[in-house]
C-alpha cells in the first residue's frame, strides 16, 4: 500500500517530571504581534499589493495591535517600499511598533536597516534554522557551524543598530524548526545570541520558539517551551514568544498551552492564513480568551469587517464555520438546539453573567444579530420555527401548533432539499393558516351574555349568511351557531390566544383546532381584537373540513330544508 503509516516515526515525549504547566489557568492576554503582512502574505498565490498590505496594516492598528510584522524588506522590494512608506509618511502611530524579518546573513541585515532608517521604533527579527533535518540535510552543518551563524547574525545586528541611536530597537530571535531541535542545542543557541545582545545590560530582547511545522502534540509544545524558560540564561530579561503552525490541526491550542508554560508573546494572523495549513489564529484565541471573562486587550465587536477587509487582501474566504467569525457560528439548525437557544434567550435578565445554551458568548458582542442563531432545514424542530415567527413577525405560537407546524416546514424543507428562510416559513404558516376562503370571512359579529350565557350572531361572507347560537362562551356560540345553521359538528380540541404588542391598538392572535368525526383542521387568524380573531380562526378551522362546501349554498339547503 501506498498509504503505509509505518513510515513515520512517533515524535519523542519530553522526559520532564516537574511541569508546572498542566495547573497554570491564563488570566490575562498576551503580547499579540500580528505577522499577516508577512507570513501570512508569503503564503498568499498572490500577494498582496502595497494598497491591500496599507489597507490590512490599518485594519490592525484600529483592532488594538501594538506590534505589527510588516514584511521582508531585504528579500523583496514590495516589502522593503512599504516599509518606506509607512515611514516616510509617518503611517506608524505612536504606540504601534513595527517588525521586520530577516534571515541571518550579512547583506540582508544591512538591507534591513536600510528599510528602516527613520523610524521611531522597530523589532528586527532575525533567524536561522537549527534544527536535526535542517542542520544534516539541508546545510550539511554541525552544532558549531548552526550556532555561528547565529552569533554572527546577533553581532551584525548588535552592530548596526549602535548607527541609529535615535531609534528605539528591540532584537528577536528565532530558532527556526524549534520543535525538531534538541532542546539543549536550542537552549545553547539562543544563550548564544543573549551574550551578544546582553538584555541584562537593557537590550530589550524577544527570544521566538517556533513551531515552524507542527510536530506533536500541544502538550509536548508546552512541555519544550517550559523546558526553554527553566534552562537558559537571562530569563527574567527577555520576552518569549511562540509562533506556532496549524500542521496538526492544533496551533491556536499549543499556543495556549504555551503561554501557560511561561511565553509571554504571541504571532500570528488573522483568521489563521499561513504557510501549509495556516499560522495560529489570533481571532480564536483572542475570542477565546474573551469567552472566559479574560480581556484580550483587542477589539474584535466588529467582526464583519475584519472578515471583509481579510478576504479582500487575501482573496480566501472566510470558512462558514470558521469560530466566531463564520457565517454559521452561532447558527442553529437542530431543534433541540433551537427550543434551548430560544428559552434561554426568553429567560436571559440583562446584566448577568452569560449563560445560553449552545452559545459560548454573545453573538452581538461580534456585531452580529439574533436573526442569524435560528435557521431552519429539515433538521429543525418547533422551537427554531417558533423562534423565527415570534422574531421576525411577532407571532407567537402555542405548543401544539409549534409542534403542528414544524412538520410541515420539516416537510417543505425536505421537499426542497436546503435552507427555508424567514419569509418562506411565513408564507407556508400563511397559506396554511392565515388563508381564508372568501364565503368563510367574518363580516360582523354581536355578542351579549345574560344569565343563559353569550349569545352569538355572526355574520359571514359576501352573502352576509347569519349563524346564531348560545354557549357558556363565544366559541360555544358560534359552534352551536355552524351545527344549527350549517350542520357542522365540530369539537374544539385547543385553543389559544395573545395579544401582539402592547395598547389599545394591538392585534391579537388567536389559533385553533377542530374535530369533526375522524377529521382535525387547525387555524389562526389575526385581527385588531380578540373576539374577531377566535371567530375567523374558528370559521377558517371549520371552512378546511371535507364535508364543508361553501357557507352560502350550506345556508341555503339548511334554509330550504326548514321550509319542507
Amino acid at each position: 500500500m501506498s498509504f503505509d503509516h509505518s513510515k513515520y516515526v512517533a515524535f519523542p515525549p519530553i522526559k520532564k517530571t516537574n511541569r508546572r504547566w498542566p495547573d497554570q489557568v491564563i488570566e490575562k492576554a498576551p503580547t499579540w504581534c500580528a505577522v499577516d503582512l508577512r507570513d501570512g502574505n508569503q503564503a498568499l498565490v498572490k500577494p498582496m499589493t502595497v494598497a491591500q498590505k496599507q489597507r490590512m496594516f490599518d485594519l490592525l492598528v484600529k483592532l488594538g495591535f501594538k506590534e505589527i510584522e510588516i514584511g521582508f524588506p531585504a528579500a523583496s522590494q514590495p516589502d522593503f517600499d512599504f516599509c518606506r512608506k509607512l515611514i516616510e509618511e509617518q503611517r506608524i502611530p505612536e504606540g504601534v511598533t513595527i517588525q521586520v524579518l530577516t534571515q541571518a546573513r550579512e547583506e540582508l541585515i544591512e538591507r534591513t536597516f536600510e528599510a528602516l532608517k527613520g523610524v521611531s521604533r522597530a523589532v528586527v527579527h532575525v533567524y536561522n534554522s537549527t534544527s536535526t533535518v535542517q542542520r544534516q540535510q539541508v546545510f550539511g552543518m554541525d552544532r558549531a557551524g548552526i550556532r555561528e551563524i547565529a552569533v554572527n547574525g546577533a553581532t551584525l545586528v548588535r552592530d548596526i543598530a549602535r548607527g541609529f541611536p535615535d531609534t528605539d530597537w528591540t532584537f528577536e530571535y528565532s530558532p527556526e524548526s524549534f520543535t525538531g531541535t534538541e532542546l539543549d542545542f536550542a537552549a545553547e543557541v539562543i544563550d548564544a545570541v543573549n551574550d551578544v545582545w546582553r538584555p541584562d545590560n537593557g537590550q530589550k530582547v524577544v527570544i521566538n520558539l517556533p513551531a515552524t511545522v507542527e510536530m506533536a502534540t500541544p502538550n509536548v509544545f508546552a512541555d519544550q517551551v517550559e523546558w526553554i524558560c527553566d534552562h537558559i540564561r537571562y530569563r527574567e530579561h527577555i520576552s518569549i514568544s511562540v509562533h506556532t503552525h496549524n500542521d496538526r490541526g492544533c496551533a491556536v491550542a499549543a499556543a495556549e498551552l504555551a503561554v501557560m508554560a511561561g511565553a509571554d508573546r504571541v504571532e500570528g494572523t488573522l483568521m489563521g492564513n499561513g504557510e501549509r495549513t495556516g499560522n495560529m489564529d489570533l481571532v480564536t484565541m483572542a475570542m477565546n480568551l474573551y469567552s472566559q471573562g479574560i480581556d484580550p486587550e483587542l477589539d474584535l465587536s466588529g467582526m464583519a469587517e475584519i472578515a471583509d477587509v481579510v478576504e479582500a487582501c487575501t482573496e480566501i474566504q472566510t470558512h462558514p464555520r470558521h469560530p466566531y467569525a463564520g457565517e454559521l457560528v452561532f447558527t442553529a439548525f437542530s431543534g433541540s438546539h433551537q427550543d434551548a437557544i430560544r428559552k434561554c434567550l426568553a429567560q436571559r435578565e440583562p446584566g448577568r453573567a452569560w449563560n445560553v445554551a449552545y452559545l459560548p458568548i454573545d453573538p452581538s458582542d461580534l456585531g452580529r444579530r439574533y436573526e442569524e442563531v435560528v435557521r431552519i432545514n429539515s433538521q429543525s424542530g418547533k422551537g427554531g420555527v417558533a423562534y423565527v415567527l415570534e422574531r421576525d413577525y411577532g407571532i407567537s405560537l402555542p405548543r401544539w401548533l409549534q409542534i403542528e407546524f414544524s412538520k410541515l416546514v420539516q416537510r417543505e424543507a425536505e421537499r426542497n432539499g436546503g435552507e427555508m428562510g424567514p419569509d418562506a416559513i411565513h408564507e407556508l404558516f400563511r397559506t396554511h393558516y392565515l388563508d381564508v376562503q372568501r364565503d368563510w370571512e367574518l363580516t360582523s359579529y354581536d355578542f351579549h351574555r345574560d344569565d343563559q350565557g353569550v349569545h352569538a350572531e355572526v355574520r359571514v361572507g359576501e352573502k352576509g349568511t347569519v349563524l346564531s347560537g348560545q354557549g357558556l362562551g363565544v366559541v360555544e356560540a358560534v359552534v352551536q351557531g355552524l351545527g344549527r345553521q350549517l350542520g357542522v359538528s365540530v369539537a374544539v380540541e385547543a385553543y389559544d390566544e395573545f395579544a401582539l404588542g402592547e395598547g389599545t391598538a394591538a392585534n391579537a392572535l388567536a389559533c385553533i383546532r377542530v374535530v369533526s368525526g375522524e377529521q382535525v383542521s387547525s387555524a389562526a387568524a389575526l385581527a385588531e381584537d380578540t373576539a374577531s380573531a377566535t371567530v375567523q380562526a374558528l370559521l377558517t378551522a371549520v371552512s378546511k373540513l371535507e364535508q364543508v362546501g361553501h357557507v352560502g349554498n350550506e345556508a341555503d339547503e339548511a334554509a330550504e330544508a326548514l321550509v319542507s
